[in-house]
């Protein structure tokens, strides 16, 4: 007989653990607190703008083609992908941009205009990069971080080494290459991932293959078409899917959920799947009695960064300007210890410029362009409108100094979104955006665990659990949480 599963949240990994699980003859139903699925992937059109509101960046694109794979289906069922080149650009200061070309050949060539002699390096370094890569996306993730003897296998352990868990990527990249430029261009993947580059392991190189060897890639219609062939799939598979239903109560009796509360009503479960929030889905959804964690570690835990977004709509074609660019004309070192080391505001911050309408130009009415404006910054700081508006000006005017044009005047629509967005959206814990940090100390099964200790038949998958942040590490949480439930939960 199948047994009822409910599945909290419409996020990557609640869609992904959702549809294995209802492939496999469980009966599911997912509960999205809000009224379109994708959670940070979610997408809102206005005056003829669509936006999406949070990942931009299309990368891995070996697993989403893995993840459809596995119900006999293919990426290309369900929206068409286009490879960027140049993939994206990087400002340095006025008239020093660096474009970041997609063939092999030509980011040799790049390095060597910067670096003569560091071809051989680059090469070198992608090489042990791409081991990383299989190694650590093929084995590692897929992995449910439940027990060390996960990770007894022999070719693991002989793998430590090569993957380089205990050396800094700081210093592994400044051991093949020293133009500045070359290292930012190296070490900036790893921003969003937890710590600096001095902090994090360099087995995280595997990032840059993935970007400089597979590519930067753009779903056209936005990345909201890759949550519309999810919603698609899952549906096809039998999966009840319920948006605006946010659960306020998992009931636990006896040591085993029984049901699940939320605004409109009550649903009873065998088993249950928390894809929303870690630390709110156990904070303030479970009794004190039924909870692994206690406050004090949640607030001991290293967060991802959070974000300051705008999404802006312009009415007219800018100039200067692909599809991804990044602003790196201030102190790359000083913007991370002020996202990590000592948070604050910075002063002088890094930030980001998605134009998307520069690939697709349905994303704006015609004529105009779609631009999303990012500025990494640490968790928990303070979020005010007169803040917001303070780094609006700020990163505006270095944008309109550095592209040579005026842009500004020509927003027609403007919206802001910060800590205090993250936290009523979607109860992220201290306002982050990307979850929870990777650093060595919270990774694999030092990160909070998948199964409840205290709740036999509840699961938690996505960015806050193995095997982190990220849009192809959400999806594959969800695969991996699901068949720790086929195990325990067999039908």
């Amino acid at each position: 007989m199948s047994k009822k599963v409910i599945v909290i949240g419409a996020g990557f990994a609640g869609l992904s653990a959702a549809s294995f699980l209802a492939r496999d003859g469980y009966d599911v139903t997912i509960l999205e607190k809000n009224t379109v699925p994708g959670g940070r992937a979610r997408k809102f059109e206005t005056e003829g703008f669509t936006f999406d509101m949070g990942p931009s960046w299309y990368w891995m694109p070996d697993v989403f083609e893995k993840y459809f794979s596995e119900f006999g289906k293919k990426v290309s069922d369900y929206y068409d992908l286009v490879r960027l080149d140049p993939g994206y650009c990087i400002f340095f200061g006025k008239d020093d941009v660096m474009d970041v070309p997609a063939g092999r050949d030509d980011l040799y060539q790049l390095f060597e205009q910067y670096e003569p002699g560091s071809s051989k390096n680059l090469d070198k370094f992608l090489r042990e990069a791409e081991y990383k890569y299989q190694v650590g996306i093929n084995e590692f993730v897929y992995k449910p971080g439940r027990s060390v003897m996960e990770f007894a296998d022999i070719r693991v352990l002989k793998s430590l080494f090569r993957l380089q868990m205990f050396s800094s990527m700081s210093a592994h990249v400044r051991k093949l290459f020293k133009h500045p430029k070359l290292i930012e261009l190296l070490e900036f993947p790893v921003l969003f991932l937890g710590a600096t580059p001095e902090k994090t392991p360099a087995m995280y190189s595997l990032m840059n293959y993935a970007d400089l060897a597979l590519g930067t890639w753009y779903p056209m219609g936005g990345m909201h078409k890759i949550i519309e062939g999810m919603v698609s799939l899952a549906e096809e598979l039998g999966v009840k899917i319920r948006l605006g239903e946010e659960v306020k109560q998992i009931v636990v009796p006896n040591g085993s959920a029984k049901k699940v509360l939320t605004e409109k009503g009550e649903y009873d479960a065998e088993i249950i799947i928390a894809g929303g929030d870690y630390h709110h889905m156990e904070q303030d959804l479970l009794e004190p009695h039924a909870r692994r964690y206690s406050e004090q570690y949640w607030d001991k835990r290293v967060m991802a960064p959070s974000s300051l977004l705008f999404y802006l709509g312009v009415n007219k074609k800018l100039d200067n300007l692909l599809h991804h660019n990044l602003f790196f004309d201030e102190d790359f070192k000083q913007h991370a210890i002020d996202i990590y080391e000592k948070p604050a505001y910075p002063e002088k911050p890094l930030f980001y410029a998605c134009c998307t309408t520069k690939t697709d130009p349905s994303g704006a009415p015609e004529g105009c362009e779609n631009l999303f404006l990012l500025v990494p910054l640490a968790p928990d700081l303070e979020d005010t409108d007169e803040m917001r508006e303070h780094y609006y000006d700020l990163i505006m005017n270095r944008l309109e100094d550095l592209t040579g044009q005026s842009v500004r005047d020509a927003v027609v629509y403007k919206r802001s979104y910060a800590h205090r967005d993250f936290e009523a959206d979607y109860h992220a814990y201290k306002g982050n955006a990307y979850g929870l940090a990777n650093t060595l100390r919270q990774t694999a099964i030092l990160k909070p665990r998948m199964k409840s200790s205290k709740v036999k038949n509840l699961y938690f998958t996505g960015q806050l659990t193995t095997p982190g942040p990220g849009v192809p590490p959400s999806l594959i949480s969800g695969q991996v949480v699901a068949g720790e439930v086929k195990k325990e939960f067999a039908i």
